[in-house]
């Protein structure tokens, strides 16, 4: 299974970015989707997780400024931030989390995404 993640870059507080990520295709079934964010010198957190059925979660810190999407067909997540803070600079991890036809839990990532918010 391979991740592929677009998006990110620079902005200015309060500006807008849109991440996204695609999962190649696997005879493992697709769960949960969602994205994580490193910043330097801090352990990576959980930012914006969406099952298969479309339940969404969200650290509170992006509660309202973030929407996290997803299209089951295409095996693609999606992150919309608004209103982005510089605390907001890390580099983004996509995450996927697929079940063997054995019921084990599979773990992937993506190549993570730099995205910089200018005070």
């Amino acid at each position: 299974v391979q991740l592929q993640a677009s998006g990110g870059g620079l902005v200015q507080t309060g500006g807008s970015l849109k991440l996204s990520c695609t999962a190649s295709e696997s005879r493992f079934s697709l769960n949960a989707m969602g994205w994580y964010r490193q910043a330097p010198g801090k352990q990576r957190e959980l930012v914006a997780s969406i099952t298969s059925g479309g339940t969404t979660d969200y650290t509170d810190s992006v509660k309202g400024r973030f929407t996290i999407s997803r299209d089951n067909a295409k095996n693609t997540v999606s992150l919309h931030m608004n209103s982005l803070r510089p605390e907001d600079t890390a580099v983004y991890y996509c995450n996927a989390k697929f079940r063997t036809p054995w019921g084990a839990p599979r773990d992937y990532w993506g190549q993570g995404t730099q995205v910089t918010v200018s005070s």
